[in-house]
C-alpha cells in the first residue's frame, strides 16, 4: 500500500467503485519513487480546495493496476506516474511522470471546473 493520505484503490473492485459513484476522479498509479510522491502531495493538498473531485492512489504494480496501465491513453507512457482524470467513467485526460501543482490544477480546472 503506498504511504499517502489519499483514498487508496487496491482492486479492479475498488476502481470500479470509485469510477461509478464519483462524477469527476483523479487516479494517480505509481510507487513511492521521486516522481511519483510530489504528485501525491499535490493531490492531498488539492483535496480540500476540489471537494468535487475523488482523489485517489493506485500501486503500479499490483496485479489489478492493469486497469490503468493498459488503457489506451497510457500505451505510450514512459515514466511514473500514469495519472488518469476521469469524468462519469470516461477518461478525459492521462499524463506521465512528474506533474507540477500548477499543471495539475490546469487539468482539474479545465475537466472538472466546478461552476460549470
Amino acid at each position: 500500500m503506498l504511504q499517502t493520505n489519499l483514498t487508496h484503490v487496491l482492486s479492479e473492485d475498488d476502481y470500479n467503485k470509485i469510477l461509478a459513484e464519483n462524477e469527476n476522479v483523479m487516479i494517480c498509479c505509481g510507487r513511492m519513487g521521486p516522481m511519483c510522491v510530489p504528485v501525491y502531495a499535490a493531490m492531498e493538498e488539492l483535496e480540500e480546495e476540489y471537494p468535487h473531485v475523488k482523489f485517489a492512489d493506485m500501486e503500479f504494480d499490483l496485479p489489478d493496476a492493469h486497469v490503468i496501465r493498459n488503457l489506451p491513453e497510457c500505451a505510450g507512457f514512459m515514466g511514473l506516474p500514469f495519472t488518469v482524470y476521469y469524468k462519469n467513467g470516461k477518461v478525459v485526460k492521462a499524463t506521465s511522470s512528474l506533474q507540477s501543482m500548477d499543471q495539475i490544477t490546469e487539468i482539474l480546472d479545465e475537466h472538472f471546473d466546478k461552476n460549470k
